[in-house]
C-alpha cells in the first residue's frame, strides 16, 4: 500500500487525456514570489514556489537527477503555503512540496549527522509517551540547577543542535507535564454539539492548558467534548517532511480511535495538524481501501476557532484589559483558509484590544520541524516576525499552533520583550472564568 501511494503523489508525467500533475498547473507568473518567506530572504528563483515547481517537473521528466543542490532547495521551503492564496492558478503547491520531499527522502542520502538529527527528531516528537518522558527530563534539567551550569559554563554550546532544542523549550512545571484532560467533558446547559477533540503531541506535552482551555471554552458554549484516550501523533510532522509511509501508519491510527464514534465534528486547536487532517484524502489516494474511510473523517475536521465562530457566543465574558497582538499560522490562515474566525472569537472579550502584526500572514519560520533542521533560515525570518510583534507595543501574542508560539517566544525572549505568548482560546477561557468567578 505505502509503495502504490507513493507512485500516486510522485507519478512520472500523464500520458495525453490523463490527469494533469499539480505542477503542471504552475503558469509561471510570479505572483507567489512577494509572499514567499524564502524568496525575500535570498532573492533566489530556485529557493521559490515557481522555482521549486520547476525543479520538481525536471525530476519527474528526467531531465534533472536529484543532487544536494536539488534537495537543498526544497528542504529549504517553509511548507507555509502563502503561494496557495497568492496563485492565480489555484496550483496546490502543498501537493507538490509533499510529493518533492518524498522524493528526496528516497533518492537522497543526507549527511550522516543530519541523518542522526533527523532521525531523533521523529524517534521523539511524534510519540507522546515520549515526549512527556523528554519534558519530564527538561524539568528536572532545570531544578536541579544543571541548566544554569551549563549556560554558565558554555558547555551547551558544544552541540548547536541541542543548544536549539533546549531554547526553544517552554518554562514547565511538574503539574504541566503530568497534566490530563478527562475523556469526557458535558455541556453547560442544553446541548448544542458533540465534538472529539484531537489532542496532539507537542501541544498534549508541552501546552496542557490550550487543551483544557479548549474543552473548558467548548463546554461552555454548549458543546460535549470527547477526547479519546490513547491517541498518538496525527502524521502531519511526517508527511510534511517526505516521510510518507509513517505519515500513513500515524494518521491511520488516529482515524482509527474516532471512527465510530457519534460526532458532529472532529476539533483541532493546532494549525498544523488541522491543515493535514483536512487534507487526509489525499495521503491515502492510493490506497482504495482506506481513503473513504480518510476522506469521511476529514470532512468532519474543524480547527476550534471555526467551530465557535460559527456559534452565537452563550458564556459571558469579563473585561480582560490586553493589547493583543494577533499571529496568523500559516496553516490556519493559508492552508486552512481561516483568518478571521480567531479575530472574531477575540473581539467577544470586552476591554481586550487586537493590534495586527505587520506582515501579518508571513511565515515565523516554524512550520514543523523546520526551525531544528534549517535554523539559521528559520532565525532570519523569525527574527522579522519578532521584530514586527515588537513594534505593535502588545503585552500578549496570539497563536493558535504550538510550533509558532514556541518559536516566536524565544526569538522574544532574546530581545528582551516582555510578550506573553497565548492561544486565543487560553484568552477566551481567562474571561469566561472570570466573568463565572465574578
Amino acid at each position: 500500500m505505502g509503495a502504490g501511494a507513493d507512485r500516486a503523489l510522485q507519478a512520472a508525467p500523464p500520458a495525453r487525456g490523463a490527469a494533469r500533475s499539480p505542477a503542471d498547473e504552475c503558469v509561471h507568473c510570479g505572483f507567489c514570489l512577494p509572499v514567499c518567506p524564502t524568496w525575500q530572504s535570498w532573492q533566489e528563483e530556485m529557493d521559490s514556489p515557481r522555482g521549486r515547481i520547476d525543479l520538481f517537473r525536471g525530476l519527474q521528466e528526467g531531465e534533472l537527477a536529484m543532487s544536494d543542490a536539488v534537495a537543498a532547495h526544497f528542504d529549504r521551503c517553509l511548507g507555509c503555503m502563502a503561494c496557495l492564496g497568492a496563485c492565480p492558478s489555484g496550483v496546490r503547491y502543498d501537493h507538490v512540496i509533499d510529493a518533492a520531499r518524498a522524493r528526496v527522502e528516497r533518492e537522497h542520502r543526507r549527511p550522516a549527522l543530519e541523518r542522526l538529527h533527523r532521525a531523533f527528531v521523529f524517534s521523539l516528537f511524534p510519540h507522546p509517551g515520549r515526549l512527556r518522558a523528554a519534558a519530564l527530563l527538561l524539568w528536572l534539567w532545570r531544578v536541579s540547577g544543571l541548566r544554569w551550569l551549563f549556560r554558565r559554563t558554555g558547555l551547551l554550546r558544544l552541540s548547536r543542535r541541542l543548544e536549539q532544542l533546549e531554547a526553544l523549550a517552554p518554562p514547565l512545571a511538574l503539574r504541566d507535564v503530568l497534566a490530563t484532560i478527562p475523556p469526557a467533558t458535558g455541556a453547560h446547559g442544553e446541548r448544542r454539539l458533540r465534538v472529539g477533540l484531537v489532542t496532539g503531541c507537542v501541544q498534549k506535552v508541552f501546552f496542557p492548558g490550550v487543551n483544557a482551555a479548549t474543552v473548558r471554552v467548548l463546554a461552555a458554549e454548549g458543546v460535549e467534548v470527547v477526547a479519546p484516550p490513547g491517541q498518538g501523533c496525527c502524521g502531519a510532522l511526517s508527511v510534511h517532511a517526505g516521510r510518507l509511509d509513517e505519515a500513513r501508519r500515524l494518521a491511520r491510527a488516529l482515524v482509527e480511535r474516532f471512527e465510530g464514534l457519534p460526532l458532529d465534528a472532529i476539533v483541532v486547536n493546532a494549525a498544523g495538524c488541522g491543515s493535514h487532517l483536512k487534507d487526509l484524502a489525499h495521503l491515502f489516494e492510493g490506497d482504495p481501501e482506506f481513503a473513504p474511510r480518510a476522506a469521511a473523517f476529514a470532512a468532519r475536521v474543524r480547527d476550534a476557532s471555526e467551530l465557535l465562530a460559527g456559534l452565537p457566543p452563550r458564556a459571558p465574558r469579563a473585561p480582560l484589559a490586553a493589547r493583543v497582538a494577533y499571529h496568523s499560522p500559516c496553516h490556519l490562515q493559508h492552508a486552512q483558509g481561516v483568518g478571521g474566525a480567531p479575530r472574531a472569537l477575540l473581539a467577544t472579550i470586552p476591554g481586550l484590544e487586537l493590534v495586527e502584526i505587520a506582515d501579518g500572514d508571513q511565515c515565523c519560520g516554524s512550520a514543523g520541524i523546520y526551525n531544528l533542521v534549517q535554523p539559521e533560515s528559520a532565525s532570519e525570518i523569525g527574527r522579522r516576525k519578532a521584530e514586527a510583534v515588537m513594534a505593535t507595543g502588545a503585552t500578549v501574542l496570539a497563536s493558535a499552533n504550538p510550533g509558532c508560539t514556541l518559536h516566536v517566544r524565544r526569538l522574544l525572549e532574546e530581545r528582551g520583550a516582555g510578550v506573553e505568548p497565548a492561544h486565543p482560546l487560553e484568552l477566551l477561557d481567562r474571561a469566561i472564568q472570570a466573568a463565572r468567578r465574578g
